[in-house]
């Protein structure tokens, strides 16, 4: 008797049409964000090479500004997302609001600090004397767009909290356009040259920003809430970023360190490690956008205080994660010969990058399942053990690291290296999921 084919469990289908409804928007809006960077670089690099370093120099400084502050998103994910579950929108939203409120303050520091010291950050991070006078510049310009792009940040995760990750894709297709347009237009049709480039992003930013505010204060008026700065609720969404924040300083440390690393073995070695850390870079837009909605899914079941609903999503999006990682793996294997010609055409470069990318493609399963339990963590409010095993995870890999040089290695030990570094995390992260204290329910943690 023929058996007819299993079918997954109800819970189980609701799980998975949660995360790609989720996860599928959220994807397209990380991979937009870097091309933002992308046409800037199109567009001034026929301007000159001069503009063009300048360009990379300042754009470098704003990426690292602008990546300590993404726990506005995660901090505003989370705490949104319990409230909602609780079915408390009004309160979601002006949780919300406080963090656009903290957005907005450190905005305003962060241009207070960057417009005066723009020509020593640009000299610090080694700008030629011909491409520092167009870094300064384009620095002192954009950093006028760094509250708005950090409302965006905090708006993002008010949106991702309320479930909504199709408005922030939309918001960040019309940012593009924006800035491809207005870019075009005052580089080349108002003759301003490089500074036409960084007014051009600075209204594209500014543009999404506004959008951002009008549908968070749209939502305010429809549920009641009230838009005023409260200083006990910036207080507390301030708090509630800084472990996240040790988090993003301790993985951007990482990172650091192995490019580091990478630079003392030699010029073929640094520039194979920047082709895989563009693969790498890739690769973690779409497990982000897994870990993504692992936010704001496990946010609001604990919040509605549904802890078996928590820890079923956190299964079903652990085998979301592995699978993710497997696909991830196959693929950059299979992709090497199209992908490595499109960056060198240096056979000592793919030499050298080969192998080093093959233990990328094994360790994908791992850090699969990372992003996954780290978005849980985040989700859940458990940012302090996050800040403590981040912490333990670069306490873990730095002297490994520049061991590295020491012992002879090269840039496929560099990588081993990197892949201690998840499995390290993946570590730290599963004790966390099954001690199963990140499981607290309410409205608040």
């Amino acid at each position: 008797m023929t058996q007819a084919p299993a079918t997954p469990p109800p819970s189980r289908r609701r799980h998975d049409r949660e995360i790609i409804a989720l996860a599928v928007p959220a994807f397209g809006a990380l991979v937009a964000e870097p091309l933002f960077v992308m046409v800037d670089s199109a567009i001034v690099g026929h301007l000159g090479t001069p503009q063009l370093a300048g360009l990379g120099v300042a754009a470098a400084l704003l990426t690292t500004a602008v990546s300590i502050f993404v726990f506005l998103a995660y901090a505003t994910t989370a705490a949104v997302a319990r409230r909602v579950g609780a079915g408390d929108l009004p309160s979601a939203i002006r949780q919300g609001m406080d963090g656009i409120w903290l957005a907005l303050l450190l905005g305003a520091l962060v241009v207070a600090l960057a417009l005066p010291s723009a020509p020593w950050l640009v000299d610090v991070f080694g700008a030629s004397d011909t491409a520092a006078p167009y870094a300064t510049t384009y620095l002192r310009i954009s950093s006028l767009g760094i509250p708005a792009m950090l409302v965006v940040l905090a708006a993002t995760g008010v949106l991702r909290g309320l479930q909504n990750t199709r408005t922030p894709l939309y918001v960040a297709i019309g940012g593009f356009a924006a800035n491809a347009a207005l870019n075009v237009g005052l580089v080349y049709g108002a003759g301003l040259g490089i500074a036409g480039s960084a007014w051009g992003t600075v209204t594209a930013q500014i543009g999404m920003a506004l959008v951002y505010l009008v549908v968070v204060v749209r939502g305010a008026r429809r549920h009641g809430a009230s838009l005023r700065p409260d200083i006990a609720g910036i207080r507390a969404s301030a708090q509630a970023g800084v472990p996240l924040l040790v988090r993003t300083l301790s993985l951007r440390a990482v990172l650091l360190i192995a490019t580091a690393v990478a630079a003392r073995l030699g010029d073929t070695d640094i520039a194979a490690h920047q082709i895989i850390l563009s693969l790498w870079s890739l690769t973690s837009f779409a497990l982000d956008a897994i870990a993504i909605a692992g936010q704001a899914i496990i946010g609001r079941y604990l919040g509605a205080d549904d802890p078996k609903g928590a820890r079923e999503a956190c299964r079903r999006m652990i085998q979301w994660g592995i699978a993710s990682g497997i696909v991830l793996g196959v693929l950059i294997v299979l992709a090497r010969p199209l992908f490595v010609p499109l960056f060198t055409g240096d056979s000592t470069v793919r030499d050298t990058l080969l192998p080093a990318l093959l233990v990328v493609a094994l360790s994908q399963p791992v850090a699969g399942v990372v992003f996954v339990l780290d978005g849980v963590l985040m989700g859940a409010g458990d940012g302090r053990y996050l800040a403590w095993a981040m912490l333990l995870t670069l306490a873990v890999f730095a002297p490994v690291a520049l061991l590295v040089p020491r012992f002879g290695g090269g840039l496929t030990a560099l990588w081993w290296a990197m892949a201690l570094m998840m499995a390290v995390r993946l570590a730290t992260l599963w004790l966390r999921i099954r001690s199963g204290r990140w499981v607290v329910t309410g409205a608040t943690r």
